[in-house]
């Protein structure tokens, strides 16, 4: 891989680092990975080398064309090749709304800086959150969806959910509940790039978890 390709400092299970692997597997942009672990040492994203790239201490990170970017829908929308939101005005609007609902409504509320300070009832609190987002997402499909999230095209909005969906099962929400969000992760398991850029095969994947 040359020199010049984009770097994603990322970790396997991280859902916004997931969301740029799919997009980048969708735009066909190869890019290098610098694995950052949330849980090694204490959390390698602490350090004072990574602050430098991601002043947060989140994850991910992407070097690309000379900057350096960590919001994750602006990378998606800064990686070159197809764009991942429609030419239509309302459907865009559906889809950074359906994305906004999941990256901003749901994800942060689990993730592992704001469950480890939940302790024993971090179980508990996602599912809560999870489904309060869910519940409110359903409906919105139901009236948005065809083949994918918003219509029969890919979309940030898919790259949001999938994600989403395997947080929701890791923390044991009842999917049956939701069969909308269901049908819809379904068929982007079945997409290549949603396949390969899936935590169980990335290179800093846990033995355990591998696929």
């Amino acid at each position: 891989m040359c020199a010049s390709a984009p770097i994603l400092h990322g970790y396997f299970r991280s859902s916004c680092s997931w969301r740029v692997r799919i997009a980048f597997a969708l735009k066909g942009v190869e890019y290098d990975q610098l694995p950052v672990n949330l849980i090694k040492d204490g959390g390698q994203q602490l350090t004072e080398e990574y602050k430098a790239l991601n002043p947060m201490q989140q994850v991910p990170a992407v070097e690309i064309d000379g900057i350096t970017l960590s919001h994750v829908t602006k990378i998606l929308l800064f990686i070159p090749g197809p764009h991942l939101l429609p030419a239509d005005p309302k459907a865009r609007a559906q889809v950074r709304m359906i994305s906004d609902l999941i990256a901003s409504g749901i994800q942060p509320l689990q993730n592992l800086y704001v469950i480890q300070k939940m302790g024993a009832e971090k179980m508990q609190w996602s599912q809560h959150f999870i489904n309060r987002g869910f519940q409110a997402l359903e409906p919105i499909l139901k009236q948005t969806a065809g083949k994918y999230c918003v219509g029969d095209e890919i979309s940030m909005a898919d790259i949001c959910l999938v994600p989403q969906v395997y947080n929701a099962e890791r923390f044991k929400v009842d999917m049956g509940k939701y069969p909308t969000i269901k049908r819809l992760n379904e068929a982007l398991l079945e997409i290549e790039a949603f396949q390969v850029s899936h935590p169980s095969r990335q290179p800093d994947t846990p033995d355990d978890l591998r696929a």
